[in-house]
């Protein structure tokens, strides 16, 4: 029932929108997984889009892999030879090891490096993705000028904006009597009114809500002589060539690229000050349901930027993520044996079941703040 409120609150067709653009994620993710197995001669038993019962399946005459279309649409699998959990790992890598009659197209039977390239294919797969994505976005929908739109992005705490009841994602449909006012007039009356009382009017949700503010002086950066009420507005997006493209998308990569990487440090650098900030996917759907509503170009932004993270993030050396398999073959390559399978077996357990706590944590802190009427941006 709680599920079903969150679901309600965000609203259903955004949801959805963001469970395809997350699967399509992991999809490609497991598809690079797929094609570094096929290349290097391991067969690949069932490769799925979606979780649960089938409702397709085909079988390759080729290959005998079975494509499959399962029931809960939301990510898949590439179930290799060796690691199809037909048989434990730890047991695969004993048949290995001590008959040396695994079959040839076995994931276990392939050297150190080629395992080794399969697993990180997966999250090498996201990080391209992100520069595709940034690209594909900036070709069909442009890139961020320095014009505004009346959207409201970030909302600063204790600022007027967030007193008067503004959100993210909300539009301003009306200023001092002004009607669908452009993004430069909200700016302009916004910064003119220093002190002095608007009357405005936002959409959310297909709601218009009346509210009156009074802006403050800016920060110093912005001008003390102009007046803020809190809040950054949605940048408008202009249409580019291919060449400004290319050159943009690279640039916003090493963007996305510094603040995962920066938002990490912070994490592991001080825990207990950034772990409450941390979002699962229920708080990354929340985040991404508000961003729809400013435009596709930011929407496309948020996309490469998951897919980022998401490759980062299987990256890390966690037992039952892939990097943590890939620790495991650096391992052996540097003792010059494989680690012991039954050890190696608890590890990944231990680390899955300690992942999936995790997961379920940051679940429950993430509907609290939906339920509470707290944002996760």
């Amino acid at each position: 029932m709680i599920l079903l409120g969150v679901i309600t609150f965000i609203g259903f067709e955004k949801v959805v929108d963001f469970l395809v653009m997350l699967s399509v994620l992991i999809v490609l993710h497991e598809l690079g997984h797929f094609a570094l197995a096929r290349f290097n001669g391991v067969r690949v038993n069932e490769f799925a889009v979606g979780f649960g019962p089938k409702l397709l399946t085909w079988t390759s005459a080729r290959s005998g892999t079975v494509y499959s279309l399962r029931a809960l649409p939301i990510g898949g699998f590439c179930a290799m030879e060796g690691e199809d959990n037909r048989v434990s790992e730890a047991q695969q890598q004993r048949e290995f090891l001590a008959e040396r009659q695994v079959a040839q197209n076995n994931f276990q039977a392939k050297s150190p490096w080629r395992r080794l390239a399969i697993v990180i294919a997966g999250p090498i797969s996201n990080f391209v993705l992100c520069y595709v994505i940034l690209l594909v976005g900036a070709l069909a929908f442009g890139v961020a000028s320095d014009r505004a739109q009346p959207v409201v992005g970030e909302v600063l705490p204790g600022a007027p904006a967030e007193i008067a009841g503004m959100r993210a994602g909300d539009r301003i449909v009306e200023i001092d009597g002004i009607m669908q006012p452009s993004g430069k007039v909200v700016v302009d009356t916004i910064h003119g009114r220093l002190g002095q009382r608007i009357d405005l009017a936002y959409e959310r949700n297909g709601l218009t809500t009346k509210i009156h503010v009074t802006p403050r002086p800016c920060p110093p950066q912005v001008g003390r002589k102009l007046g803020c009420i809190g809040f950054s507005p949605v940048s408008a997006y202009r249409r580019v060539g291919i060449g400004v493209a290319v050159r943009q998308s690279g640039q916003q990569f090493v963007t996305i690229a510094d603040q995962t990487f920066g938002g990490l440090a912070l994490l592991v650098t001080q825990f207990a000050k950034y772990a409450p900030d941390i979002a699962g996917p229920i708080g990354i759907g929340q985040v991404a349901t508000t961003v729809q509503d400013w435009g596709w170009g930011p929407y496309f932004w948020l996309a490469a930027t998951i897919s980022f993270a998401l490759g980062l993030f299987n990256l890390l050396p966690i037992p039952a993520l892939d990097g943590g398999r890939a620790a495991f073959i650096l391992a052996e390559l540097i003792r010059g044996r494989p680690v012991d399978p039954e050890k190696e077996a608890m590890v990944h357990v231990a680390g899955f079941a300690a992942l999936m706590a995790l997961i379920m944590l940051v679940a429950f802190h993430d509907i609290a703040r939906i339920v509470t009427g707290q944002g996760v941006m």
